[in-house]
């Protein structure tokens, strides 16, 4: 099952277009130490005003270094993320700025317990396989935050994990962290956790911090989803086409930082763009347009031969209702039958208005769904069950018959939040709706899911290197 919205043409076209606006336009980089490797390898480089303009054959050059395929670990070696491998991966937030307990209800800053609590429903969730942090913890100091976030969360989940890393200092201590979990630096590099997300601003601009502490994750080679978020009429033109463009240059751009750093460094294509909304005057995060970003970055990336990472099966909708799942399930299963690698990020109330575990619940649920309906089809003899109609012609019940409870659970999607009920079922169960049935769903999850204990002298260690990052902010 496969989409497409870009024919061969148009994929060359945007293509040219983006090598247009890189050595022409260029990119602002303001890091003394990137600016003269650029220079170095023959960019045309403003010191002046930290402006690069690359050419089309340092472009080239570096997609075709960077890294294409990696995996990452959880606590349990078992539980993985493979990129480029042809595997569908979901992780939730990596954390918002507020918090919503109740549906409805009114938002808060979140604490680092929230994160802890987001982590462990994740950790219960089938089909979330990166857990994310979900909530940026305001009590903590933003200098060493995301080391304390890292450490809550390997404590309270056995898959690999997301969170936004803060600066190269701190990076440091995430390292040390890893080194920690995995025991050595080399099983570190070998079995990384965590990736840092690398996020160009648009237009056509990258911060100093999020280029800095690459140099400090470059120690274990980990992996880089390069991710611009250009919105469609504020931050990049106002057109689809122009958008892609600009968003392709922007990422390749970043390709280019990841290998002038070290070459070999693996590269996630983030074609996460939007389109903005004039009516409301803010980003849209599940418009028809959504759908065709999806699918279009990746027919890009894929294109360059990256592992892609798109920003759908999200929704505007401030509840898990029907327009969530509407937005979540179309943006999603578009994407999905293109060939993306990672989805995200799940758990969002609207437009990066909260976090909601009701609707990381929900979309679980839709990811769920989407996979089932994409899921490689049996077509053996025994699958056709001639035996089956045969039988049936003769008299026997096909719900009797041995080939239906031998194949029925395989081949039917049973979902734990759908309704299916009779009428006078669900009205003896409280005639709950999906929103009601999602809270639910929470509440049971995170009182009965307990996630693999961490091992004392383990816990220990991370707490120390907390202690350490604390100490030197």
């Amino acid at each position: 099952m496969q989409t497409s919205v870009l024919n061969p043409a148009q994929i060359e076209m945007i293509h040219q277009a983006s090598l247009k606006i890189l050595f022409e336009i260029g990119v602002t980089v303001p890091h003394p130490e990137i600016l003269a490797r650029f220079a170095d390898s023959g960019a045309d480089v403003d010191f002046k005003n930290n402006r690069v303009k690359i050419p089309e054959h340092l472009v080239n050059s570096s997609i075709a270094n960077a890294g294409k395929q990696f995996t990452i670990y959880g606590r349990d070696l078992n539980k993985k993320a493979e990129f480029g491998a042809g595997q569908r991966n979901f992780n939730s937030v990596a954390g918002e700025a507020l918090w919503l307990d109740e549906i409805g209800g009114q938002r808060r800053y979140p604490s680092l317990n929230d994160v802890v609590s987001a982590t462990r429903l994740a950790d219960a969730l089938p089909h979330i396989n990166i857990p994310g942090a979900m909530a940026d913890p305001h009590e903590l100091p933003a200098q060493w935050r995301c080391v304390a976030v890292a450490a809550a969360m390997l404590k309270n989940t056995t898959k690999p994990i997301a969170f936004w890393f803060h600066d190269r200092n701190s990076a440091k201590y995430l390292i040390e962290l890893l080194i920690a979990l995995r025991g050595s630096k080399a099983e570190a590099a070998k079995y990384p956790a965590f990736y840092p997300f690398f996020e160009p601003i648009s237009p056509l601009r990258f911060p100093f911090n999020g280029i800095d502490l690459l140099f400090e994750t470059a120690r274990l080679n980990l992996p880089v989803p390069i991710g611009p978020m250009a919105q469609m009429g504020i931050s990049a033109p106002a057109t689809i086409a122009g958008t892609l463009a600009q968003e392709n240059a922007e990422i390749l751009a970043g390709v280019c930082i990841t290998q002038l750093i070290r070459p070999g460094m693996p590269v996630c294509y983030g074609g996460i763009c939007h389109a903005f909304d004039m009516g409301t005057t803010q980003m849209i995060f599940a418009g028809p347009e959504q759908a065709i970003f999806g699918v279009a970055m990746t027919q890009l990336g894929k294109h360059y031969g990256f592992p892609v990472y798109v920003n759908t099966g999200l929704t505007d909708a401030k509840c898990p209702d029907a327009q969530a799942g509407l937005e979540s399930g179309i943006t999603l299963a578009l994407s999905a039958a293109a060939g993306a690698d990672i989805y995200g990020h799940m758990g969002i109330c609207g437009v990066d208005q909260a976090t909601s575990l009701d609707m990381l619940a929900l979309q679980n649920e839709v990811i769920g769904y989407v996979k089932s309906a994409m899921r490689q089809l049996d077509f053996s003899d025994e699958a056709l069950g001639f035996d089956v109609v045969r039988d049936a012609v003769a008299g026997e019940d096909i719900i009797a018959h041995d080939h239906t409870a031998g194949h029925f659970r395989q081949e039917l999607y049973f979902p734990p939040l759908l309704d299916r009920a009779y009428y006078q079922s669900w009205m003896d169960a409280g005639a709950k709706d999906l929103t009601a049935r999602c809270k639910e769903r929470r509440l049971q999850l995170l009182a009965a899911h307990e996630p693999e204990p961490i091992a004392p002298e383990l816990s220990a260690r991370l707490d120390e290197v907390v202690t350490a990052a604390k100490q030197s902010s």
